[in-house]
């Protein structure tokens, strides 16, 4: 995935075009086609926008293979090559004596953020980081790699040295903020490699239950406001962590630590007039956050309380023509928007796209090893 200077066409003047004829206009159907040559062209060569994104080479390269395995066309990348190139970016110790170091080892976002070593074969520097190595394992799982061939243990042994006496997790052992997002990659991180050994997950649990917000939703961190991308990272860590159940409203006993039916409301008030779901209230709608409340709302079982329809209508409204989506209806598509729109019509259940595993993210023939 190098760099490269293709943007939109250089002779398109949005000003002069209608919006039958600009190729930022919806349409009235999803069109897949379109959305697998974006995927693809984003695949063999990123424009040059996303140069300042080198650092999450690994982030950007999850969008793309899980976005294609979603629309059901992942043949069109080299599954060896891909599953190589991620396996290239793991950190390993020294040597036995600096697994005692406090240090992670995980996965490097990208080229730049992996260090060589010295003379002695010892890292210089280790920026693995949980969410790099959650993307890492998520594209390996899509491609079908076997995670028992990777030195799991080594993930698992060392991801305790990021969990701090209050449960939460750092991202990275050089320290950072410690927040939901990375409570939910170190959750989904063991999850995938069936290894809990590296978390307390009591101590996780509690933090989590700290996060609520009086209306339902939950904060990046205790006292902080409900956010869509929170809510949802607080919800799937749970039911990953296996303290509530896939479908809890159909249950005649829900969850005894957290609001249900409080978190159900603010999720359902998310929905705003124009179809779309807002990550907070009294902000816009925006395509990213169909995923993040609606995969909420499909483990908790409440997905049919929203209107779908309405949700579709507003989703393509921000479907580029060139394919991919943005964040806001009539702007150009970005990999990050463009990924959870996929996501978004997987749970919408647009027919020929993959059903998803919200909770980690990803297909669920990934999530099997299918």
């Amino acid at each position: 995935m190098a760099t490269s200077t293709a943007a939109a066409p250089a002779d398109w003047d949005p000003s002069s075009s209608s919006d039958e004829e600009s190729p930022l206009s919806s349409s009235l159907t999803f069109d897949k086609e379109r959305h697998v040559a974006f995927l693809e062209m984003m695949y063999h060569m990123l424009p040059y926008h996303y140069q300042s994104q080198e650092i999450n080479h690994l982030t950007l390269a999850y969008f793309v293979i899980s976005g294609l395995d979603i629309l059901g066309s992942l043949d069109r990348v080299d599954k060896d090559a891909v599953a190589a190139w991620v396996l290239s970016l793991q950190s390993n110790p020294g040597d036995k004596a600096e697994l005692n170091s406090g240090q992670f080892y995980g996965f490097n976002g990208s080229r730049s953020s992996q260090f060589s070593s010295d003379n002695d074969g010892i890292l210089i520097h280790n920026h693995s980081h949980l969410a790099s190595t959650y993307c890492a394992l998520s594209i390996l799982k899509t491609v079908g790699y076997n995670l028992s061939n990777i030195h799991s243990e080594l993930i698992s042994m060392s991801i305790r040295n990021l969990q701090q006496p209050d449960g939460s997790f750092l991202p990275i052992h050089i320290g950072a903020e410690t927040d939901l997002r990375f409570i939910y990659c170190a959750a989904a991180i063991c999850f995938m490699l069936e290894d809990w050994s590296g978390m307390d997950r009591e101590k996780t649990k509690e933090y989590i239950f700290k996060c609520q917000s009086y209306d339902g939703g939950f904060g990046m961190i205790p006292g902080s406001e409900s956010h869509g991308g929170g809510t949802f990272c607080a919800v799937a860590s749970l039911r990953l962590m296996g303290f509530i159940e896939d479908d809890v409203l159909s249950k005649s006993e829900g969850s005894s630590f957290i609001d249900i039916p409080l978190l159900l409301e603010w999720c359902l008030q998310r929905q705003a007039a124009d179809g779309g779901f807002q990550g907070r209230p009294n902000k816009p709608s925006d395509t990213c956050y169909a995923f993040w409340i609606g995969a909420v709302l499909r483990i908790l079982g409440g997905s049919k309380l929203i209107d779908g329809t309405a949700l579709r209508r507003f989703l393509l409204t921000c479907q580029s023509g060139y394919g991919g989506f943005s964040k806001f209806p009539n702007e150009l598509p970005d990999l990050y928007h463009s990924y959870y729109g996929y996501t978004a019509f997987s749970l919408l259940e647009e027919p020929g796209l993959n059903a998803l595993c919200v909770e980690l993210g990803i297909t669920g023939f990934a999530a099997l090893g299918i």
